[in-house]
């Protein structure tokens, strides 16, 4: 037999008391006496014919029916929030999730995810940040953009551009730098990965080895780049991230010699359909690159 139509503000009642333990808390979340919220419980109770709570002294304990229903309800009503969320005039706005290394996002990104959602208004962009260590299914991400060489298991990855790296440092240090070698004389502030500055000294010409490297290892560009700010150290770092901060004079590149060991590279999982709001950002972001620095993108062979 079909069960009644059940009434959505019991079941509001309901999920707020559960979540709350307290009938109380609930009817001041939902702008609405405790009386009222005890009121629409019990009348819920009395349709589904079980008890969802059991009435202590001090407060409330959900029973295992309660239990049972809780997630449902929680999903549920996510579900349309998130529906709901999405509607603007009359229209559906797509949601677009968007992991990014955090020096990308900040450096480049940024700065032109405005002009993105001038041309795509519907389109609501998510951007989260990670150190390159991300899990695309465990954060429903859509898309994610990683420095390396385009080899992640499992994805499609779709070349950005290369992100070279040369030393960057205040003015004040700088001063003291009359050739690559005299870097030698100051503290090279490093990342977790160990051959960029053995790479950049071959790059310069430095036959000697390059020195025993100690101090703090950052796990992100941006970080590193305070330091150096700061005066810390010599940073190795992608210039095209700190455009800003150079046109600025907060730091220089001393030395024009670059290393390049990677690029950055949009990914998303080969099991993931490419929807027309991924479409969109992706021609966008290439047709973003090709105006920055007149490359296109490319899937790697």
């Amino acid at each position: 037999m079909r069960r009644p139509h059940l009434p959505l503000n019991a079941l509001r009642a309901f999920e707020a008391s559960a979540r709350l333990l307290s009938f109380t808390r609930a009817g001041d979340e939902l702008n609405v006496t405790q009386a009222a919220v005890s009121h629409q419980v019990k009348r819920l109770e009395q349709q589904l014919g079980v008890a969802l709570f059991k009435r202590l002294p001090r407060g409330l304990m959900v029973t295992a029916e309660g239990e049972a229903l809780l997630p449902v309800l929680r999903d549920a009503f996510d579900r349309m929030a998130e529906m709901l969320e999405r509607l603007e005039n009359g229209q559906v706005r797509d949601i677009l999730m968007v992991g990014a290394v955090g020096t990308f996002a900040v450096g480049w990104l940024l700065p032109r995810l405005g002009a993105f959602q001038a041309r795509f208004p519907l389109l609501e962009v998510r951007l989260s940040t990670h150190n390159n260590r991300v899990d695309m299914a465990a954060e429903g991400l859509d898309y994610a953009i990683r420095f390396g060489d385009g080899a992640w298991h499992g994805c499609e990855s779709e070349r950005l551009f290369e992100a070279p790296l040369s030393p960057l440092c205040t003015a004040r240090l700088a001063e003291s730098m009359s050739r690559p070698a005299s870097l030698l004389q100051h503290t090279l502030l490093r990342s977790y990965r160990d051959n960029e500055w053995p790479s950049w000294f071959a790059a310069a010409g430095i036959q000697r080895p390059p020195p025993l490297l100690r101090g703090i290892t950052f796990d992100s560009s941006l970080a590193m780049m305070e330091a150096a700010t700061q005066g810390a150290g010599v940073a190795l770092a992608p210039p095209r991230m700190f455009e800003r901060q150079l046109a600025a004079g907060s730091i220089v590149q001393p030395f024009a010699t670059t290393t390049s060991l990677g690029s950055y590279w949009l990914t998303r999982q080969v099991s993931r359909p490419v929807t027309p709001a991924m479409a969109a950002f992706r021609d966008w972001l290439h047709e973003a690159v090709w105006q920055a620095y007149g490359i296109a993108g490319e899937t790697p062979p």
